[in-house]
């Protein structure tokens, strides 16, 4: 027992896992909500209620249920895996069945106070139970075909469902999220091979299906491939989001404009500047200082999750906490590469930043689950 582990042990039971929580992480998630916080001030005008109010409000709450959720045994999380994924499940075939439509896709549950996103939730509970799954095979199994078979179709199942909605971003999150937890849970690399030839393969289908009876993407899906490999064909048009996007980023040069002085938001110019495209906000009002800074903040969550996974010796816990780290990781890169124009547009949200109840009450507890990984570890 170190030093520090010894003094904590004399500290009474109740107050001991609230010291034992990694308080680095709690600390850089307040920061990059504050990032939010300032950005949906802004865009709104210097009007705090419209957006930046109901942020504080959400984050505040998420908050506390992350600190709640850090209290709860490892070994909860393990046992409600499968209940956890099967009742995700069932409300993704509830949304196709009485879904709320919004922006022509139907993805959410109206709950009356809030509007439910299933698809959210099931990227947490394909975490928990590809962790659980792997915790119980070992590691002498992972690579054989049958045991590889049974969580591709784990994934593959709400995939489906959420391609459906129709959601490509999300349902491509799903796949890229579960195929972290594989690959940390240790399954051969030539899977993954196989699986990149088979992705040129069908990348290929879906171009020529374009234009026929068997179409496998909507029309609109198409339209942000073809922004995405040149945005000028349509400038005014389906590549009106990205080139307004690109002007603002590039009109914030190394320091930006100023806080609340970018032109492109305040004239209206950008579209869902609260949400998906918030990131050229920050970028034109602080310019490259402002974006790199909030690149680092995420780097550094991302290292202090990993950084807890690496030396935690349960393997759930630790599988669990890199799968929701990894999640958390493509939200924020697809994201900026997105509003770069690296990636086509799938309408992924900038985590704790971008403005929605749904997506940051669930990401904060998920850290609430990495935080129990972190607190109930073997010491």
């Amino acid at each position: 027992m170190s030093y520090l582990d010894y003094q904590v042990a004399q500290v009474p039971v109740g107050w001991r896992k609230f010291l034992y929580l990694n308080w680095p992480l709690v600390i850089l998630l307040a920061a990059v909500s504050s990032v939010g916080f300032l950005m949906l001030y802004s865009v709104a005008g210097g009007d705090a209620d419209t957006w930046a109010k109901p942020q504080m409000y959400r984050f505040a709450v998420g908050m506390v249920a992350m600190i709640a959720l850090a209290f709860v045994p490892i070994w909860f999380w393990r046992g409600i895996s499968v209940f956890a994924y099967v009742g995700c499940l069932l409300l993704l075939v509830a949304v196709e069945m009485f879904g709320h439509v919004g922006m022509g896709a139907q993805r959410w549950i109206d709950l009356g106070p809030i509007k439910l996103q299933p698809s959210e939730l099931m990227k947490i509970a394909l975490v928990l139970l590809l962790a659980a799954y792997y915790d119980w095979l070992g590691t002498r199994r992972v690579s054989r075909p049958l045991w590889v078979l049974v969580p591709v179709l784990l994934i593959l199942l709400p995939t489906f469902l959420v391609l459906t909605q129709p959601d490509l971003g999300t349902a491509i999150l799903l796949v890229a999220g579960g195929g972290i937890v594989m690959f940390a849970a240790g399954v051969s690399l030539w899977y993954f091979g196989a699986v990149i030839m088979l992705v040129v393969a069908l990348v290929g289908t879906v171009m020529e299906s374009r234009g026929t009876d068997w179409q496998l993407l909507k029309d609109y899906q198409f339209r942000r491939i073809d922004t995405f490999l040149d945005p000028s064909s349509d400038p005014l048009g389906a590549g009106y989001n990205i080139t307004q996007a690109q002007i603002a980023l590039g009109s914030g040069g190394w320091s930006g404009r100023g806080y609340m002085q970018g032109t492109q938001s305040r004239l209206n110019f950008l579209p869902e500047k609260q949400t998906d495209f918030i990131f050229t906000v920050l970028a034109e009002e602080f310019g490259f200082v402002g974006a790199f800074s909030l690149l680092m903040l995420y780097l550094l969550i991302l290292g202090f999750c990993l950084y807890s996974a690496l030396t935690n010796r349960d393997r759930f816990a630790s599988l669990m906490t890199i799968g929701i780290a990894g999640a958390f990781f493509l939200y924020f890169s697809v994201n900026m590469g997105m509003v770069m124009g690296l990636m086509p547009v799938v309408g992924v949200p900038l985590p704790l930043v971008s403005y929605g109840g749904t997506a940051m009450m669930i990401l904060l507890m998920a850290f609430g689950m990495i935080q129990s990984a972190h607190v109930h570890r073997p010491r």
